[in-house]
């Protein structure tokens, strides 16, 4: 499933069922609202920081907005006589045609893996096509969360604070996402990695270029280093 003019139709009715107005929606993200019209509208695809920005402001997962909710479906009731249970079963495997695909601005795809209901990480295949970059006009970009990254072919270039980064096949990587970064494919061929965002709750992008030092990440709450991430895994049960 390819989520392309679906997506913004999704966040217009999102949008307009909470109430919020497209200026509302566009100020509080950092975007024009030119720019989130041409997106609802489906003229336009998000960059990755705007669709993270959009959906953290108006509480909606992705899965909701590429319409990939588990079914609803009705247990036996535990006691005699007490109404059925009512749950939402999540599949423990998802088939390669039911993945959600979202593409965005920048020649960047996302494909987003079996997540089973668990809300806990945000596993993708990401593929950057030549000159695909994760944000607009070399601007770095931050949000609150733990990110894995794995080069599965291709080249990627990692801006990161003050460094840059060349990785290629095989690379891994793993950073505190609240560090500005940007990663850009600067070759020829198509970039695909694999993935793994952790405690994500919102982003932003940075005016200031290379570091972008001095930002106030907009809607940063929850996990935001890796020892709120490990205090988290200690508190699920077992």
């Amino acid at each position: 499933m390819t989520m392309k003019g679906d997506l913004g139709a999704e966040l217009r009715r999102v949008r307009e069922a909470k109430g919020f107005s497209l200026r509302a929606v566009a100020s509080a993200v950092g975007i024009s609202p030119s720019l989130l019209s041409q997106v609802e509208t489906g003229k336009t695809h998000p960059s990755v920081s705007t669709l993270y920005s959009v959906v953290t402001f108006l509480g909606v997962s992705i899965d909701q907005l590429v319409g990939n909710e588990p079914p609803v479906i009705a247990t036996p009731a535990v006691e005699p006589g007490q109404p059925p249970r009512i749950v939402q079963r999540v599949p423990a495997v998802q088939k390669r045609d039911d993945a959600p695909v979202i593409e965005m601005e920048n020649g960047v795809t996302w494909e987003r893996l079996a997540v089973g209901g668990f809300g806990i990480v945000d596993p993708l295949i990401t593929t950057y096509a030549p000159g695909g970059s994760s944000s607009i006009e070399g601007r770095l970009m931050r949000h609150s969360g733990i990110e894995y990254g794995y080069i599965i072919e291709g080249e990627l270039t990692l801006k990161l604070d003050f460094d840059t980064f060349v990785l290629k096949a095989g690379d891994s990587l793993c950073f505190d996402s609240t560090r500005p970064h940007l990663y850009i494919n600067e070759t020829e061929t198509v970039t695909r990695g694999l993935w793994f965002v952790i405690g994500r709750h919102g982003a932003i992008e940075s005016d200031e270029l290379p570091d972008g030092h001095g930002l106030d990440v907009a809607g940063d709450r929850g996990m935001k280093s890796a020892v709120d991430v490990l205090a988290t895994f200690r508190d699920l049960p077992a």
